[in-house]
């Protein structure tokens, strides 16, 4: 046992016998996760403060992704698409008791406009403005997603004192059910529920929050009781824990993809038929099977059937294809030296990809494709270690191979997230070294409402381009789980990964 797993058991051992009744209404709710909050910016935060249900967005979505009422009870578009009013829900209140105005509402998304790599950076705004009773957002151009980015969460309305002097955020002013009691960065929140909410008021009145960077540690939290709700569960546990039957295991269907990140521009990784070649190498079958437990997550193509907009069941699927993979590496002029590694004209086929562990299956799966491209010849050297790795990489020209999981919906209406990966100039979890102009302004046309053949034709083009040209190479699909202790009823996963619903959660009786 390591001494994080240790340190574990001796506190479930304190904790025993003398804590308190799950009935007691001072009893916080304890939720564990692997994610630390390294930022209080929205904009790179992620999300936490949304699924905690502390801050709000204009916009909200329900769990199948279509969109409904925030801070904002409704919205409307002029008939040109260049000017949208969004009504303030009256009386709603921050958690320092000022009124959430349309001004501060405006200034906010300012604020997240300004941020580069965020939804909103790249939607043409000409003006953001408090109108009367409505935030006004002017265009330069249509751009039909407009509400669905709104409820992305680097578009949190925060209070004005949240901000210090030249916008940088200091502290999480909300006005969402929970409020802030403590925050110490990285590990640890502590929320209360906030009288002045509008809405339903939560059952449970206290919940904390602990991050937690072992897997094995979060598994022993869950089974001693420490945790009420576990989020981050490697598949090994899991599965022990639902064999033991002792716990309550939730899980959804995400719309989210576990890729291989390919620098296109790489002097080996540019050929399209060597991305192709890796892809065919990739029993995802067998690794869904072995390691998520789960096959019917084998990706075959990028977009899960939890996207069913995007989900093409007519496009040819992405399949193991060992030979096929031989054969196009030869054809790309790649050869085995005299030590089996894949050698052309003297240069070695040996590339790094780079992942990291907040995924607990990320590691592991990372181990995996090295062995199989290793029978390939080629030479994959694995480094585990910070997420924000893969886009200082990305920004600096030094990543070749990239392994996370990518989430399309955190926008409500993916287009919105493909536009910006897959854009001409790419993206940090995008594509890099690589572009299409037929893919660019196919989601151009769509986003501004004129894509000539429709949406549903737009859809099926840009799966077919991003499953021949592979920029991106799908893994596997992913289902998140949540381990939940007896003392709780009533979680529902969010599949959009927006909120934990903890508004939903009430103790058992």
């Amino acid at each position: 046992m390591s001494a994080a797993a240790a340190a574990v058991a001796v506190m479930a051992a304190c904790a025993g016998e003398g804590a308190p009744s799950s009935q007691s209404p001072q009893r916080p709710l304890k939720v564990v996760g692997p994610f630390e909050l390294h930022s209080l910016d929205p904009s790179t935060s992620g999300g936490f403060f949304t699924r905690l249900q502390v801050a709000e967005t204009l916009v909200d979505a329900d769990v199948r992704g279509a969109l409904q009422p925030g801070l904002a009870t409704g919205w409307e578009v002029s008939p040109d698409g260049l000017s949208w009013r969004f009504a303030l829900r009256p009386g709603a209140v921050f958690h320092d008791g000022t009124p959430v105005s349309t001004g501060s509402a405006a200034a906010a998304l300012e604020t997240a406009a300004a941020k580069a790599g965020t939804p909103l950076a790249v939607v043409p705004v000409e003006a953001i403005t408090a109108d009367g009773g409505d935030v006004r957002v002017d265009l330069r151009q249509p751009f039909a997603p407009l509400a669905a980015v709104l409820a992305h969460t680097s578009t949190q309305v925060l209070a004005p004192s949240s901000y210090g002097p030249d916008r940088a955020v200091t502290k999480i002013v909300g006005s969402g059910p929970y409020r802030v009691e403590r925050l110490e960065q990285p590990a640890t929140i502590e929320l209360k529920a906030f009288d002045q909410w509008q809405g339903k008021k939560p059952a449970i009145t206290k919940v904390d929050y602990q991050a937690a960077g072992r897997s094995e540690s979060r598994a022993l939290m869950a089974e001693s009781g420490q945790a009420d709700v576990t989020f981050g569960m490697d598949p090994t546990s899991l599965q022990r824990l639902k064999q033991a039957g002792k716990l309550t295991i939730a899980d959804v269907t995400l719309p989210r993809t576990i890729l291989l990140k390919v620098n296109a521009g790489h002097a080996i990784l540019g050929d399209v038929r060597v991305r192709r070649a890796l892809s065919m190498a990739l029993d995802r079958e067998s690794m869904a099977t072995a390691l998520l437990r789960d096959p019917e997550m084998a990706a075959t193509q990028l977009f899960p059937p939890s996207l069913p907009e995007w989900h093409q069941d007519t496009v040819t699927p992405l399949t193991h294809d060992p030979s096929g993979a031989r054969e196009l590496l030869a054809e790309a002029g790649w050869r085995h030296g005299s030590d089996g590694v894949l050698e052309r004209n003297g240069q070695k086929f040996s590339v790094t990809l780079r992942t990291f562990p907040d995924r607990p299956e990320l590691p592991i799966i990372a181990a995996a494709v090295q062995a199989t491209l290793k029978d390939l010849g080629i030479s994959l050297d694995v480094k585990v270690g910070n997420s924000s790795e893969i886009p200082a990489g990305h920004r600096e020209g030094s990543l070749e191979l990239g392994l996370y999981a990518r989430n399309y919906a955190l926008v409500p209406d993916a287009l919105v997230t493909l536009a910006d990966d897959f854009g001409p100039d790419g993206a940090d979890y995008g594509a890099m070294g690589w572009s299409s102009t037929t893919l660019t302004s196919t989601l151009n046309a769509m986003a501004g409402g004129t894509d000539p053949g429709g949406a549903e034709d737009g859809r099926r083009q840009v799966t077919d381009i991003l499953q021949s040209e592979l920029p991106v190479i799908p893994v596997a699909w992913y289902r998140q789980s949540a381990v939940v202790s007896e003392r709780v009823e009533g979680l529902a996963l969010d599949p959009l990964e927006r909120s934990w619903r903890l508004t939903d959660l009430t103790w058992a009786k």
